[in-house]
């Protein structure tokens, strides 16, 4: 057992992993000048493991699934951006579409993990 209980869930594990595949279409957003666009996606992917582990902390199951449901909000939030930045150029098809699909299925596994809790 890892020292803190998150370490242990798979879906702290996929949304780290997830962030970091966005950390680098950031860093390619800020080497062409799109620091703006750079920070907004860093913080949206950092958010999805951040907030499974703040959760993970929490002393009651309900307050633990308010912080799943955020971490979840913010899978949505960089698909959106995405899915912008796709349209307008900035992301290549089939690295949006790869992401796209990871982000969908950690969606899922944080709504059943979610749910679990019931």
């Amino acid at each position: 057992m890892s020292e803190f209980r998150f370490q242990d869930f798979e879906i702290w594990k996929k949304a780290g992993e997830i962030a970091l595949k966005l950390f680098d279409v950031a860093d390619q957003f800020e080497a062409r000048g799109r620091r703006r666009f750079a920070e907004q996606l860093r913080a949206a992917s950092l958010s999805m493991p951040n907030n499974i582990a703040e959760g993970a902390g929490s002393y009651s199951k309900d307050e633990f699934k308010h912080f799943l449901n955020v971490a979840r909000r913010s899978v949505f939030e960089c698909a959106s951006m995405l899915l912008v930045f796709a349209q307008n150029g900035l992301v290549a098809e089939g690295m949006k579409a790869q992401l796209l699909g990871e982000l969908e299925e950690l969606s899922k596994k944080i709504s059943s993990f979610r749910k679990s809790l019931d």
